[in-house]
């Protein structure tokens, strides 16, 4: 029985009460509370834009039609899933660079992997852990390239007080296990007036008002049931973010000491949110990261690992080019992720970083 889980949803009285109200309008979809969440989500970030969709997924996949781009695509192997998949959706090729010690794309080798077929970067802000987007901007902006920022795990994460999602077109998810969520949905923010408009349309079957169809579009829609919830949500999400904060800083401060794990590392400048809170489990710890794993859910303790296997490893992305990826094939093996969301106490980061401890 996990009695401390990795991850869960925060719903409350007011989320409640919200999705009662939406219910008995009769009002479901593309409504007002839509409406009301993009603005206010667009005013969180700093974004002239915020345009709804269902997933994380589908923010992604939209940016990158928006964009129109055609070619080669940047990204990590170290990563979820959908990072790539809709680089895959979108008929571009990726192109995999090895990741830094903080589990984020190494800048750097991005630089030597641009080429004439490149149109696009798709870096992700890992664990809510910002990589360089101001770095890769100017990057982008220097070849001629469009920048996708894949905030998310990043919801209020920021580079020297600038959101993420700000620096390029920014795809967040609100899925559950999120520092905020929607139950399921995603957002896309920007401040290009036609890539925004181009993602409404594609968000709603091509459609601008009703049955004018001005291009080819899916149904991508965000509920009204729930904006409702993450207009709540978002309200929260600034608290959220700091007991987090609070939350990993004290696992830190314990674990430090522990031979053989290494605690998260937050680079000058940037605030971390701590979507998760990932050590590496080193050789000179006397368990292996998946022996450690094993011993801390036997003792009622939720750890996962985020992620087993690179990317480049799956059939679908076995046939691309990449350079050396050394260092995104040592994390999978050595990462693992804490609890630290708002729902662990005190007294039980104590009791994980007492069993790491003990374990050592």
């Amino acid at each position: 029985m996990i009695s401390i889980p990795i991850a869960q949803p925060f719903i409350g009285d007011e989320e409640i009460s919200a999705v009662r109200e939406v219910l008995t309008s009769g009002r479901l979809t593309m409504g007002p509370n839509l409406d009301a969440f993009e603005e206010e989500f667009a005013s969180f970030t700093g974004s002239e834009y915020a345009i709804a969709v269902n997933s994380g997924t589908s923010a992604l996949i939209c940016s990158l039609m928006a964009a129109s781009v055609k070619g080669d695509i940047i990204t990590t192997p170290f990563t979820f899933i959908s990072s790539a998949s809709s680089i895959l959706f979108t008929h571009c090729r990726p192109v995999f660079v090895d990741i830094d010690d903080d589990y984020n794309i190494n800048e750097e080798k991005i630089a030597e992997s641009i080429t004439d077929t490149t149109v696009a970067l798709l870096p992700v802000h890992l664990y809510g852990n910002p990589c360089d987007a101001r770095l890769l901007s100017d990057l982008a902006e220097d070849h001629d390239l469009v920048l996708i920022e894949d905030a998310c795990q990043a919801h209020g994460a920021e580079i020297d007080g600038q959101k993420v999602g700000t620096f390029g077109i920014g795809c967040f998810s609100f899925y559950p296990t999120k520092n905020m969520t929607t139950a399921e949905g995603g957002m896309i923010t920007t401040s290009d007036a036609d890539i925004a408009e181009k993602i409404r349309l594609l968000r709603n079957v091509g459609q601008g008002s009703a049955y004018e169809y001005r291009a080819l579009g899916y149904n991508l829609r965000m509920t009204e049931l729930s904006a409702a919830i993450g207009r709540i949500q978002l309200k929260r999400l600034d608290e959220f973010n700091r007991i987090r904060i609070q939350n990993a800083g004290y696992l830190s401060e314990r674990l430090q000491p522990v031979e053989g794990i290494e605690v998260p590392r937050v680079g000058k400048g940037k605030k971390h949110v701590f979507h998760q809170y990932t050590v590496r489990v080193t050789d000179s710890f006397p368990l292996e990261r998946d022996e450690l794993q094993k011993a801390l859910m036997d003792r009622g303790i939720g750890c996962r690992v985020y992620y087993p296997e690179p990317l480049h490893h799956l059939p679908m992305f076995s046939s691309f080019t990449h350079t050396d990826l050394t260092q995104s094939e040592k994390a999978s093996a050595q990462v693992l992720s804490l609890p630290i969301h708002p729902g662990v106490s005190r007294d039980q980061l104590e009791y994980i970083a007492t069993c790491i401890g003990d374990l050592s």
